[in-house]
């Protein structure tokens, strides 16, 4: 059985031969351990897709999450100067504005001094929106903008040709025996991203009217990238969703603003294409388990357990089982980066053992695997899984 097949049947709720492998890994992990330039990770399409290809290779992986947007192939024309600083790099573009490149961690646009954004609500205008792109090159704007376009595009034109090109990049090299995900961001954490988060938290209660049809609008890009990503034929897409926990939300929040914008995004996509949707939260989800299921999702990625989270994976397969499939659950910090082979080996077994119970779970780490986790400790996932994740 190939990667593909052994994927298709965890997400399908079945039991394939063992059980499948796949993680998500921090932006920063790429850039110290794929080999490839990290200028060319974060700015060129092929450069991220060829980091992909490397590290799921030498760490096994099943399948591959392609988690940031295809870029301009003629980015280098706008940049003016890049100069090298303790931690990496600066690159100064021509209309002013310059990016903070850590050799370890996500880059950091910042807009020129006469740059005027909006963070308030009462400026926003919902039928302006439409997507919101947080890992675009030049961070967020509003009215959104892509990269250094200066004219507003159409929403029925509104992603540029070159979105899907590490998708195509990556199928291109990989064939079709690797399960490839796709990621959009959730409505949700598209406005937190365009706001700030305070601001959000407190207009749901100030202005929740006007946050719903902010929503309203962004389920509809959303939707329709979600759609584009599934027309290249991948395998699976995820949504994004990571701070739609308890940490930030009740569960009749969660139900209010998440449910209504994410169903559309989920039935949006199944109208055309078989494929499974599943959803990204972060931290404590295990009060809001079956809130999630009601948006029609298909999985559910991370279930962090404590400390990070609160989900113990026995009461989470209890619920989730024959529902939708489990993907995570290994401590990427206290286990993966902070321990030692023999606590991880422990760990990972004890996991495998509860996940695999009847299918429908892929191994993988609650959240990103950190830049600085050895990758000596992310090979272990596999090697495991081969050993204890048989059916």
């Amino acid at each position: 059985m190939n990667s593909k097949e052994r994927m298709k049947l965890a997400m399908a709720l079945s039991e394939p031969d063992r059980v499948p492998v796949m993680c998500q890994l921090a932006i920063g992990h790429y850039f110290i351990y794929s080999g490839v330039d990290p200028l060319d990770i974060w700015f060129t399409s092929e450069g991220f897709a060829d980091a992909l290809i490397k590290l799921r290779k030498r760490y096994e992986f099943d399948g591959i999450l392609i988690n940031l947007p295809g870029r301009n192939p003629e980015y280098k024309k706008y940049i003016n100067t890049i100069e090298d600083n303790d931690n990496g790099k600066i690159i100064h573009w021509k209309n002013g504005g310059y990016t903070i490149f850590p050799a370890d961690d996500l880059p950091s646009y910042q807009h020129s001094m006469d740059y005027k954004n909006t963070t308030s609500l009462d400026d926003i205008e919902p039928d302006m929106l439409y997507y919101i792109e947080p890992y675009d090159i030049t961070g967020i704007s509003y009215p959104y903008r892509w990269g250094f376009e200066e004219e507003l595009r159409s929403f029925d034109d509104f992603f540029p040709d070159y979105h899907v090109n590490t998708i195509r990049s990556v199928k291109q090299a990989v064939g079709k025996d690797i399960s490839i995900h796709a990621e959009i961001f959730s409505p949700w954490s598209q406005l937190l991203e365009l706001l700030g988060y305070e601001n959000i938290l407190m207009a749901i209660m100030d202005d929740p009217g006007k946050i719903k049809a902010c929503l309203e609008r962004l389920s509809d890009g959303a939707a329709d990238l979600a759609k584009r990503q599934a027309a290249e034929n991948i395998d699976a897409i995820l949504i994004s969703s990571a701070f739609a926990g308890g940490g930030f939300i009740s569960a009749n929040q969660y139900d209010e603003f998440i449910v209504p914008c994410e169903n559309k995004v989920i039935e949006e996509v199944k109208k055309k294409y078989s494929i499974p949707v599943y959803t990204h939260t972060c931290g404590k989800i295990g009060d809001r388990l079956e809130n999630m299921l009601s948006t029609g999702t298909n999985g559910i990625d991370t279930l962090d357990p404590p400390p990070l989270g609160n989900v113990e994976l026995v009461e989470a397969k209890k619920t989730l089982l024959g529902r939708a499939f489990i993907k995570g659950n290994i401590d990427p910090v206290n286990v993966m980066h902070q321990g030692d082979q023999e606590s991880i080996t422990k760990n990972v077994i004890e996991t495998i053992n509860i996940g695999k119970l009847k299918g429908g779970y892929i191994l993988s780490t609650a959240c990103s695997v950190s830049p600085h986790t050895s990758p000596e400790n992310i090979e272990l996932l596999s090697s495991l899984a081969k050993q204890y994740g048989k059916y």
